[in-house]
């Protein structure tokens, strides 16, 4: 009523009229939460660790004391010397170019107009910004909202051998001025065929603080975002963090194997080889003659190589295609490459601005696939090469909570680590808990939110109210035992009490029983044996 009386009169009379109720006042009303029966987002980025936020805390505890492992020979990796820079900048050929940069902004939003003004005032001239050069004399303006890359060009230079000193020096001056990172743009020298002078580009990132001196690779900061799926600096480049892929599978683009090509075997969007005015059938007879295949033998009698021909193109060899019967016939000889069912599919797919086109090629030709890149794990193959007691995030999360909370208790710490470590773990630990006493010790990190049944996804949000410790707040549960074996019922009554004595309020609805109890005016013993004087008595009826 509150809320209803504080917007405008000409919003009010699209609510109905409401009479003002015959009181005087109301007070002693709590802040109420509801935690009902309606199953968690569906969003695939969703996970049992990101709901309950136990994620965040095991991204923070990986990016303080995990240990770096090489993802290419597998050693564990350390900070890089400004000797051990230099000494792999001079190993390039003489006469290449080199721009030597600061990585000062990776990744974040801002139009940074102070800081292209303090660079300049510094004396810098160039800057490179989203991959383009800039002089710092023009007025560059930025999107806010967007994410920019940004790296201050500190000097230019063409090795010789007597630039050693000056190339130390730039570098120095770089990493200091990007906090241990540094980034160099090198132009390396050769002759092409016909013997002129180009140049092959490549960017080399180092860091102060880790760097493989094996395999050459550089981290730049290790932060919680090089954990989170959810952030372009930590999730799989192929997957885009979702850990499966949508490819078109060839097999749902048969209709049925046992007919052949000229019985209407394949069709899909685009392709229909039986139709003889159709664009596909002048490509199919165009391969049949030129594979030496029949159009009457049944498909799945057909060679492995000849289906991957037609599923996946002719690896673009041009054929002579005979247009003269289709609607859209040439009036020249028309030559042209096999693209393949598969690819035709799923490049229609991603140029469709349709949401719906996009759901009927999902359901009619698509199927879910883990992503080879990342095997499911969702993030980038740096983030997974750093490890815990030889367990990378991913592999700790997929464990179920009673064997995270064994791990997690199992780990040691140098003294230094420990310092750092101790708050992280004891709140990890104190979820972990909440977890378990709401019968969900079963659950993994890692499982989608989506895959939850109602009474799972209560509990979650129950075992996450706990942990926000809140006080003199109303708590109403709809069903919270639904699903739960009578094992868990104690242990679930046990996590009710918690709030309880934490001094909220708790008004349970269990429709099996029809209980409707606050517990801070029925003593909870009094539901208990309520409770199981019903049980008793329904088991007795049923008997």
């Amino acid at each position: 009523r509150r809320y209803i009386e504080s917007l405008s009169s000409y919003a009010r009379q699209f609510l109905g009229g409401v009479d003002k109720p015959d009181v005087d006042v109301i007070d002693g009303l709590s802040p109420a939460i509801a935690i009902d029966q309606k199953s968690t987002s569906n969003n695939p980025r969703s996970t049992v660790g990101t709901v309950t936020e136990i994620y965040d805390y095991f991204r923070l505890l990986f990016a303080r004391v995990g240990d770096p492992f090489c993802y290419k020979c597998g050693k564990p990796i350390k900070s890089q010397s400004i000797d051990q820079i230099i000494g792999k900048l001079t190993k390039y050929p003489l006469g290449t170019r080199m721009i030597i940069m600061a990585p000062v902004v990776r990744g974040r939003k801002g139009e940074f107009s102070k800081q292209f003004e303090d660079y300049r005032k510094s004396g810098y001239v160039r800057v490179k910004v989203d991959g383009s050069m800039y002089e710092l004399e023009e007025d560059i303006t930025l999107d806010k909202n967007i994410k920019h890359e940004i790296s201050v060009v500190v000097d230019r230079i063409v090795l010789k051998e007597d630039s050693v000193s000056r190339l130390t020096d730039s570098c120095e001056q770089a990493l200091k001025l990007a906090d241990d990172l540094l980034t160099v743009e090198v132009q390396i020298p050769h002759e092409n065929e016909n013997g002129e002078r180009e140049f092959e580009t490549k960017e080399e990132l180092f860091s102060q603080k880790l760097s493989c001196p094996d395999c050459g690779i550089s981290y730049g900061e290790v932060s919680p975002r090089l954990f989170s799926f959810n952030n372009p600096y930590g999730a799989c480049p192929e997957c885009a963090g979702i850990g499966v892929l949508r490819n078109v599978d060839p097999e749902l683009c048969v209709t049925d194997p046992k007919l052949s090509l000229n019985e209407g075997a394949v069709r899909t969007v685009g392709w229909n080889f039986d139709d003889p005015k159709s664009w596909g059938r002048g490509f199919i007879v165009a391969l049949s003659e030129r594979y030496g295949f029949s159009l009457d033998t049944p498909y799945y009698k057909l060679p492995q190589n000849i289906r991957d021909i037609i599923m996946f193109g002719n690896g673009g060899e041009k054929l002579k295609i005979d247009t003269t019967n289709s609607i859209y016939s040439r009036d020249k000889d028309y030559y042209s490459a096999w693209e393949g069912v598969v690819p035709s599919v799923m490049r229609r797919y991603r140029e469709s601005g349709s949401e719906d086109t996009k759901a009927n090629y999902e359901q009619q030709y698509m199927s879910v696939c883990v992503c080879p890149s990342c095997n499911g794990a969702r993030l980038k193959k740096e983030s997974l090469s750093i490890r815990l007691a030889n367990h990378n995030i991913s592999e700790v999360t997929d464990k179920s909570v009673k064997d995270c909370r064994d791990f997690i208790n199992g780990l040691s710490f140098t003294e230094r680590q420990a310092q750092i470590a101790d708050s992280i773990i004891r709140e990890i630990n104190a979820r972990l808990s909440f977890l378990a006493d709401v019968g969900l010790e079963y659950m993994t990190l890692s499982r989608p939110s989506a895959t939850l049944s109602g009474g799972e996804a209560q509990r979650i949000r129950l075992a996450t109210q706990i942990g926000s410790g809140l006080k003199g707040v109303l708590y109403i549960l709809d069903e919270p035992s639904i699903g739960l074996h009578q094992r868990d019922n104690a242990k679930l009554l046990a996590t009710l009490k918690k709030l309880k004595n934490a001094g909220g309020d708790l008004l349970l609805i269990n429709l099996n029983t029809y209980i409707y109890g606050i517990f801070q005016l029925i003593h909870l013993q009094d539901i208990i044996d309520i409770y199981n004087d019903f049980e008793e008595a329904s088991q007795n009826f049923k008997d």
